[in-house]
């Protein structure tokens, strides 16, 4: 059913390495000024798509876009179009005994397929890094903001053929499994795919897929206040990870904290009342919480309560003895995404840092900064948590790979 738009692609992909830079940003500026011209249109497209989802649903709030939200990714646009490609870029140069020479240069993947659900800033954001990196790409977006889609690929179309790129290096396929599961069969048609959502959606992927994958996992994040922790820094960092934005990968799931810091944890969880944020506690933790901490907002953690991505206004809070029963409980429990420990022994710092097994580590920071944007990459195609190629945000330099380029002088091998 897709197989003539992943043709298309394939076609238009080809051209894109020999694009002048100019031609590029233009046409990423001309996109960014659309999305300012044409806000409307895409928030009455918007609204259809939220007019079929319940607002209790998790995915509300990512499926939602705003005039704040969308002045935000034009921004983020803007930022792309004015970072250099990375493409052509030398990494590696040697001459051999016989006089050859080889290079090792950045080339972009080709196709790239992205398989995402109820996020339209993703359309955006995928679009103008695979453009930047001069990939095609193909986009895959969930059934729940397919109009959101179709109107920001039609903006998109539209731009393009005004600086006289060809539309056709982005595609949006058609929504449901169908089209899901023959992108993930598109072998020799599409040269990567990156997934982006649930922990179920990416399962799905890693296990159906023929084609390469770079899994963006699931973030279960855990903020680990030490017993050398700085309080004003913890109830900060724990308030602003946890209620910035809690349908996003980055939110804080978890708050552990060592036995002896227990009776601050009132004061570092006073101010998620506000929020109406619901906490798990386990035993210890509820103790020290209960008249302390909104009774209605107060809960008995169950086993379910650790490891889990909560996307709402809810937390778990479990309390350890040691550090190292802390590194062991965030080692069984994480998605290998962020993970933070506040503190202010340097040596703890360090241990964290260097023991936890995640894509960002963070020490003394909230881990709402996991992000491409704020990592300086201008905008993110993923947040990778497996450890080939690439890990943690995905900007322009990790859509691309690499080829050897050989010249000689008519030398032979024996």
């Amino acid at each position: 059913m897709i197989d003539s738009q992943l043709e298309l692609l394939r076609e238009a992909s080809y051209g894109l390495p020999l694009l002048e830079e100019e031609q590029v940003r233009r046409a990423l500026l001309s996109v960014a000024d659309a999305i300012d011209r044409e806000g409307d249109i895409l928030l009455s497209a918007n609204a259809e798509d939220l007019a079929r989802m319940d607002r209790e649903n998790p995915m509300y709030d990512r499926l939602m876009l705003t005039p704040e939200r969308l002045a935000g990714i034009a921004a983020d646009m803007r930022s792309v179009a004015g970072l250099r490609c990375p493409v052509g870029d030398l990494i590696d140069e040697r001459t051999r005994p016989n006089g050859m020479t080889l290079r090792r240069v950045r080339v972009p993947f080709g196709v790239i397929g992205v398989i995402y659900e109820a996020r339209p800033n993703v359309s955006f954001d995928v679009f103008s890094l695979c453009l930047k990196s001069r990939n095609a790409c193909a986009l895959k977006g969930g059934s729940d903001a397919y109009s959101s889609n179709a109107a920001i690929v039609d903006l998109i179309h539209r731009e393009l053929e005004k600086v006289g790129i060809d539309p056709h290096v982005v595609e949006l396929l058609p929504a449901g499994h169908e089209a899901a599961g023959e992108l993930m069969r598109a072998v020799g048609k599409v040269d990567l795919l990156i997934p982006r959502g649930s922990a179920r959606l990416i399962r799905s992927v890693r296990e159906q897929a023929q084609v390469p994958v770079i899994e963006t996992g699931a973030g279960v994040c855990h903020t680990y206040f030490d017993f050398e922790g700085d309080l004003n820094k913890c109830a900060d960092i724990v308030f602003n990870a946890k209620t910035r934005r809690v349908s996003v990968c980055n939110a804080l799931d978890s708050l552990v904290i060592h036995s002896g810091r227990l009776g601050d944890l009132p004061a570092v969880c006073m101010r998620m009342a506000e929020k109406n944020v619901v906490i798990e506690a386990d035993e210890q933790a509820y103790s020290a919480l209960a008249g302390q901490y909104p009774a209605h907002l107060l809960e008995h953690a169950t086993d379910d309560s650790f490891g889990k991505e909560f996307l709402s206004y809810r937390m778990s809070v479990k309390t350890v003895g040691s550090f190292d029963e802390a590194l062991r409980h965030i080692r069984r429990y994480t998605s290998h995404h962020s993970e933070c420990i506040v503190t202010e022994d340097a040596g703890h710092a360090a241990i964290f840092q260097q023991c936890t097994d995640a894509a960002c580590v963070y020490h003394n920071v909230s881990t709402a900064f996991t992000d491409g944007a704020q990592f300086g990459l201008g905008a993110e195609i993923g947040i990778s948590t497996q450890k080939l190629h690439a890990r943690g945000p995905m900007g322009l330099e990790e859509l691309t790979t690499y080829k050897w380029l050989i010249n000689g002088n008519g030398q032979t091998r024996n």
